[in-house]
């Protein structure tokens, strides 16, 4: 028997236990977890520093490097993730709705498990963490598959999950399993894996994303890239204006809700985009830009049909000049990914009619693109951050990895 379908089996069986926990249970065990981890730092920044070493010698870029690392910050981040989901309310029973028919019938609809999550993701140490402990808070079961460039990471991470489960004796180990296998061809028998699998959520890049939703027959939560805009309004204060620009794109280059196109009104332009310009060179942000960005800065790179559909995840950034905010929300329709587009304006109706017409998980006026993350929202972690419409949208916390079934009470009644 291959090790994903051993595996993908011993989750299944894993869930039918899991389902049935109360959130005490659950809890316990997530607490087991968030001081494994704590207490196993040293061995977790070990083991990653292979995955660290390997990627160097590889010549993966730093803004990579950066998304691999595990520091004993981000370890106690982890950590304080897990409380943070333990102290969320249990989604799983939560009465969604409740009705009763005339002919006497009480039918209530209630949140239950999806089941088995297989979770297909590069290479983000963290994202080990954050999708065992929502499936398990959850009451799902979770087949995790990474990528070679963090496997050591994430088998000792998975080990420390392992061992805080076995201290806690609630719930089964089967439920968090780690494919180590990490060929194509497994992943792609992974795709079609509907006997053991409830659902598939891809989590990376623009092609991995690509290839499952293609590929997979197991349902699909698609999660998306994050191809983000800032728009800077004519009535944009200049200092906010600046901050939120440059937070937005350099406070972490290499995650998908930095912004990767900055839009600037003309107006505006004409006396602040210099400063802006000179704030992004100061954090070495390289500069494609259109002919009027040109104009004001020669130095900068001519922006291309390429650049505009990019997500750079580094210290890039497209920058271009709209007379309006409709030209603004045109280009975003245009090249935007539907994940986190901002406004920064002062005008009332510029702001609403931005935040109503565009299209996006996630719109923000007057902040960075930087805050759509489940952490941020307060869901203690995510999952992936999904950019489609059917069945969640935006950072997916506990609700998202539930479905839902309806529960009829009767008193003898008979269909006529």
């Amino acid at each position: 028997m291959s090790e994903l379908i051993e595996k993908a089996k011993q989750a299944q069986q894993a869930s039918k236990q899991l389902a049935i926990l109360t959130t005490e249970e659950k809890n316990r065990a997530l607490k087991q977890i968030a001081d494994q981890l704590l207490v196993e730092r040293t061995y977790l920044i070990e083991e990653n520093q292979k995955d660290i070493e390997a990627g160097q010698r590889a010549g993966i870029s730093q803004t990579l490097l950066d998304r691999l690392l595990l520091t004993d910050e981000r370890v106690q981040a982890m950590a304080e993730g897990v409380e943070q989901v333990i102290a969320l309310d249990d989604p799983i029973g939560e009465q969604i709705d409740e009705f009763t028919r005339p002919n006497g019938l009480n039918i209530r609809q209630v949140r239950v498990p999806l089941g088995v999550i297989g979770m297909i993701y590069e290479a983000r140490p963290n994202v080990t963490v954050d999708a065992s402990v929502l499936c398990l808070k959850s009451g799902n079961a979770v087949l995790l598959r990474g990528s070679s460039s963090a496997l050591h990471s994430n088998k000792a991470l998975v080990s420390v999950i392992h061992r805080g489960l076995e201290a806690a004796n609630v719930i089964p180990k089967d439920a968090v399993q780690l494919l180590e296998d990490t060929s194509r061809e497994t992943a792609k028998e992974m795709f079609k894996l509907n006997d053991y699998l409830d659902v598939l959520i891809p989590r990376g890049g623009a092609n991995l994303i690509q290839s499952v939703v293609k590929e997979a027959s197991v349902p699909v939560l698609e999660t998306g890239v994050g191809n983000c805009h800032v728009y800077i309004d004519e009535s944009a204060d200049p200092e906010m204006a600046v901050a939120i620009a440059v937070n937005a794109k350099t406070q972490r280059p290499s995650v998908c809700n930095a912004a990767e196109t900055i839009l600037v009104h003309s107006a505006w332009a004409k006396e602040h985009v210099s400063k802006l310009i000179e704030e992004l060179r100061i954090k070495e942000v390289q500069i494609a830009g259109d002919e009027q960005i040109k104009a004001v800065a020669p130095f900068v790179k001519p922006a291309d049909e390429s650049d505009w559909r990019t997500e750079y995840l580094d210290l890039q950034v497209a920058m271009k000049i709209v007379n309006s905010v409709d030209e603004a929300i045109a280009h975003i329709d245009r090249y935007g990914s539907k994940h986190s587009e901002a406004i920064v304006s002062e005008t009332d109706a510029n702001v609403r009619k931005f935040l109503t017409n565009v299209d996006a998980t996630t719109v923000y006026h007057n902040a960075s693109t930087r805050f759509t993350d489940g952490f941020e929202f307060g869901f203690g972690a995510e999952i992936g951050i999904s950019t489609q419409k059917l069945h969640a949208r935006g950072p997916m916390g506990l609700r998202a990895l539930t479905s839902s079934k309806y529960v009829v009470h009767g008193t003898g009644q008979i269909k006529k």
